[in-house]
């Protein structure tokens, strides 16, 4: 649904047009990615928390700006939206029950 969203946005105007939205788009995309290193590749559970509420944040702002372009578009990353806050609470509670390993 992610890439559905981001192509709608594209269709509606491409880069030049929708530059904050798309960008908003690509870093959040960059710091979903970094999660999974930091979690389970280097096995911080803080830094990756700290990761994954800036991802939230801007997955709120991508939605939002998204919105504002294409209602459709900013709709289709709820779902999103939703899971990321249920790994931020999975991810806190890991890394709050397993203190030895994650940090």
């Amino acid at each position: 649904m992610m890439g559905i969203a981001a192509w709608l946005i594209w269709r509606s105007g491409g880069f030049r047009s929708n530059r904050t939205a798309l960008m908003l788009y690509l870093v959040q995309l960059v710091l979903n990615a970094l999660w999974s290193w930091i979690f389970f590749a280097w096995q911080s559970g803080f830094w990756a928390f700290a990761d994954i509420l800036v991802l939230w944040v801007l997955i709120i702002a991508t939605l939002v700006s998204f919105w504002r372009v294409r209602p459709l578009a900013g709709g289709l990353l709820c779902p999103y939206l939703l899971w990321v806050t249920f790994a931020s609470a999975l991810n806190y509670s890991v890394w709050q029950l397993n203190p030895q390993i994650l940090g």
